[in-house]
């Protein structure tokens, strides 16, 4: 299985003032021992560069992410990802403009997301998203 893993995952693995041994964090770890391929954006990496603070982080994040393979939207993923949050707020469901690019690019690349967001739960019907769940 490749994953897609978005910021709320990786902020979680990256804390250091707290433990992160939530279900997705361990699969994040898991995954990452076991070299699957897993996958996230520059959209990700710059959210983390900007929620923390000072060198040490900045310089770990840049560490991480530097044998990631990053996924480039294109032009055809912002139209689809606008297609994906109007059909999800039709239903109901909100889904912020970067999630529903996210959820466009998991579709394309045929990747499970990863996340502790529940908004990717909620539109994953709407969608055709797989979102991973622990068990």
């Amino acid at each position: 299985m490749s994953l897609f893993v978005d910021t709320s995952v990786w902020s979680l693995a990256l804390r250091r003032d707290a433990p992160a041994d939530g279900p997705e964090v361990t699969r994040l770890r898991e995954a990452l021992a076991s070299q699957e391929a897993i996958y996230s954006t520059g959209l990700v990496l710059q959210e983390l560069l900007q929620g923390f603070r000072g060198p040490k982080a900045r310089a770990a994040i840049l560490e991480r992410f530097a044998a990631l393979p990053l996924i480039v939207p294109d032009r055809d993923d912002h139209v689809a990802a606008a297609k994906i949050r109007n059909a999800c707020r039709r239903r109901g469901v909100q889904l912020g403009t970067i999630d529903a690019l996210f959820v466009r690019l998991c579709i394309r690349h045929d990747l499970v997301m990863l996340s502790t967001d529940q908004d990717f739960h909620h539109a994953a019907p709407h969608a055709q998203l797989r979102v991973w769940t622990p068990g």
